[in-house]
């Protein structure tokens, strides 16, 4: 097992070998026995159908596997996912899945757990590159790659805007990989691209469709929607939620700002078929069998990549209609 293996070599000299995404939990499989494996999931919380679908996948997938999943619901709050990892420690489960819900601030969490010889897969979202020796590898998005595909569609729609093309972007929560990454790759294309553009505002709607909501409202009440031509979101929720608020403001969304969004749920492409938004960037939740696959190889010492990307595609208006019978959250 990984554990005893750690205490032999030590947890640098495994890592080395890589080459390149507290409150109590409810128990999920029935494993425990034989050859299934006792895993640990901190899970960020339950913010969105997104994050409900990931956890429905990820529990799914641990009972078909044998395994038995200790799941625990974060709430948004690292506070709670550090005591959750430690109740694990102490548990001395054979694996940890993390999905954090900020990027910095696991070093000491994380050290423990390698200290006591449990490796650490994250889920999802990544942490801050000086913490990569600590956990073995990571399944999940490429947020940034993401944030390029919004940009990409972006640059090419607006591209002969010469006045100019006025954006506001609904940002997910401050500190959160996906919000950093999606933020920063969106920019990276219109800059390279040579847009002309500019940022009417931008703040955090912490990946809920009330907050998403709320801050809309601010941005209407600020600046108005005459003259904005395009909102940029960073999940569906709060996509949704600023739809609501436009519509509540007498405005038409999809036509008078034209609305990007990231996830690609049910009800964005239904939104999008009503014609209230133009472009679905894909973040795929359901990869629960591809991370027990990632766990078990982890745990018999396998060698694994570093990042294991998820497969996701981009839809425009002309697609919305034939891909909503596939969506799967």
């Amino acid at each position: 097992m990984f554990k005893k293996a750690l205490a032999g070599i030590g947890a640098g000299a495994l890592l080395f070998g890589l080459t390149a995404c507290g409150g109590g939990g409810d128990d999920s499989g029935d494993g425990g026995s034989g050859n299934g494996l006792v895993i640990g999931f901190a899970q960020v919380g339950a913010e969105s159908a997104w994050r409900t679908a990931n956890s429905d996948s990820v529990k799914a997938a641990a009972e078909a596997a044998g395994h038995t999943l200790k799941f625990v619901d974060g709430q948004q709050e690292q506070e709670t996912q550090i005591s959750a990892v430690r109740d694990f420690i102490t548990q001395q489960v054979d694996a940890i899945v993390l999905a954090p819900v900020v990027e910095t601030g696991w070093t000491d969490v994380l050290q423990e757990a390698e200290d006591a010889g449990i490796p650490v897969i994250l889920a999802d979202r990544g942490v801050e590159a000086a913490d990569e020796d600590l956990y073995v590898t990571r399944l999940g998005s490429d947020f940034a790659e993401e944030g390029r595909k919004a940009g990409a569609w972006a640059a090419e729609t607006f591209a002969a805007d010469a006045d100019g093309t006025k954006i506001l972007e609904l940002q997910g929560t401050t500190g959160s990989a996906p919000a950093n990454d999606r933020k920063a790759g969106f920019f990276e294309v219109l800059d390279s691209e040579g847009l002309n553009y500019e940022i009417v505002d931008s703040q955090s709607g912490n990946f809920t469709a009330e907050e998403g909501k709320a801050v809309m409202e601010t941005f209407i009440t600020t600046h108005g929607l005459d003259g904005i031509d395009l909102l940029y979101a960073h999940n569906d929720e709060m996509g949704l939620g600023a739809i609501q608020a436009i519509e509540e403001a007498g405005k038409v969304p999809g036509k008078d700002i034209q609305i990007i969004i990231v996830d690609g749920s049910k009800a964005g492409f239904e939104a999008g078929v009503a014609g209230k938004l133009n472009y679905i960037v894909e973040c795929n939740p359901v990869f629960g069998d591809q991370l027990m696959e990632v766990v078990e190889s982890v745990v018999n010492g396998d060698e694994v990549e570093k990042f294991t990307p998820v497969e996701e595609g981009v839809f425009d208006a002309t697609q919305f209609e034939a891909e909503l019978p596939n969506r799967q959250f």
